[in-house]
């Protein structure tokens, strides 16, 4: 039997696995511990030894529990107990623990966007993973923590946010002015808890008639170049006026003149 089948504890903190024999006519009965992670067994104690890398960091205590001292995550598992005990009318017995390793979260990696123009979309990210059990996320603006949904309570009525606590994800489905702050999140599960940097947000109104007015500015300038280029054609500014000597041609000779050929001509 136990005392505890199911002992949680801090990484790096000692944990007892209690392994206790209630009765028993063999005088010296074979006690072996064995570790189940990811479908995998391996000995922690046999033969009365222990062995990898519980060396250094475990002992046998009371003859059968199994004492870790510095426990990391990755001592998460299930361990078996195993009594061979022959001299019993049950030869052998045996009894699993199951061992949770807590780990706190470290600091969340946060995403929040500097500048939003209002009546559009947001979102900001949070996540670690690091922690076990995995963490659970909550957002803060100007330091006072936000719901999970904006119009569960009156304070955020003028807001339209969601916040998923399990993936971090805090989204504003249409941004307004009052969005404008500093955000940070928390990520937190049984060990403890982490806290990303404030990161500003600002909300910023779109300036319609500066963006209307700039592509009539733009409309009318091209407006212009196309009529300057049309008349330009018309004046005959872009005629090629130049002729080559390879592109002379000898004049055509009027109808009823007669050139008389020089000498030169005729040698």
């Amino acid at each position: 039997t136990s005392s505890n089948t199911k002992p949680v504890v801090q990484e790096f903190q000692r944990v007892e696995l209690s392994c206790i024999i209630k009765s028993t006519t063999t005088p010296n009965p074979r006690i072996e511990w064995k570790k189940i992670r990811g479908g995998e067994k391996s000995y922690v104690y046999f033969d009365s030894k222990m062995q990898g890398d519980f060396v250094t960091r475990a002992e046998i205590l009371s003859r059968t529990s199994l004492v870790i001292k510095n426990t990391t995550r990755m001592d998460t598992a299930t361990y078996r107990c195993e009594v061979a005990a022959p001299d019993d009318a049950k030869i052998v017995d045996e009894i699993n623990i199951q061992l949770t390793v807590q780990v706190k979260p470290v600091t969340p990696r946060c995403r929040v966007p500097k500048a939003v123009p209002v009546g559009k979309t947001a979102t900001l990210h949070c996540h670690e993973n690091e922690g076990y059990p995995e963490s659970t996320y909550s957002w803060y603006r100007n330091s006072e923590p936000l719901p999970t949904d904006s119009k569960s309570n009156p304070k955020f009525r003028n807001s339209s946010f969601s916040l998923n606590p399990g993936t971090g994800t805090l989204v504003f489905a249409a941004v307004h002015k009052g969005d404008t702050g500093r955000y940070y999140c928390i990520a937190t599960n049984d060990a403890g808890s982490a806290k990303c940097e404030e990161q500003e947000m600002e909300i910023y109104d779109l300036n319609i008639g500066g963006i209307v007015g700039g592509v009539l500015v733009v409309v009318v300038v091209l407006v212009l170049i196309t009529l300057g280029i049309c008349c330009a054609y018309r004046r005959g500014y872009f005629v090629n006026s130049k002729q080559t000597g390879k592109s002379y041609k000898t004049p055509a000779k009027p109808d009823g003149v007669n050139y008389i050929q020089t000498d030169d001509e005729v040698s």
